[in-house]
């Protein structure tokens, strides 16, 4: 579900961004088109973009996402996982605590992380 290198990393167990943002990202990253990302967890949008599953619905929930957000969550292709879902994370050390970051917590009911 995650990589062992995250298992430190307090957004793993959270989720909520996951559950929170839409994820629009290159077609060129599906599976089919040479990347990783299965086909089967986007929706192709254009010649150039695709989307992931779930992201896109009134209350978003990626398709990718396995658990409970703020309880027990993590990414079910995170080795996979496409280019946004991987550059959240360098916005801020980890991906922690930025502005982003508390949105999607604040929507869950979750605090902000330090």
């Amino acid at each position: 579900m995650t990589a062992p290198e995250a298992t430190n990393n307090p957004c793993i167990p959270c989720g909520a961004c996951c559950a929170s943002f839409r994820v629009d990202f290159a077609r060129e990253e599906l599976q089919s088109e040479g990347g990783c990302v299965p086909d089967g967890l986007a929706i192709e949008l254009t010649d150039t973009l695709a989307r992931m599953r779930g992201t896109d619905h009134a209350r978003p929930r990626c398709a990718a996402l396995v658990g409970t957000v703020g309880q027990a969550a993590g990414c079910g292709i995170y080795e996979w996982r496409p280019g946004p879902c991987r550059e959240f994370g360098l916005r801020a050390p980890m991906g922690i605590g930025d502005e982003a970051c508390a949105r999607a917590r604040a929507r869950h009911g979750l605090p902000p992380l330090p």
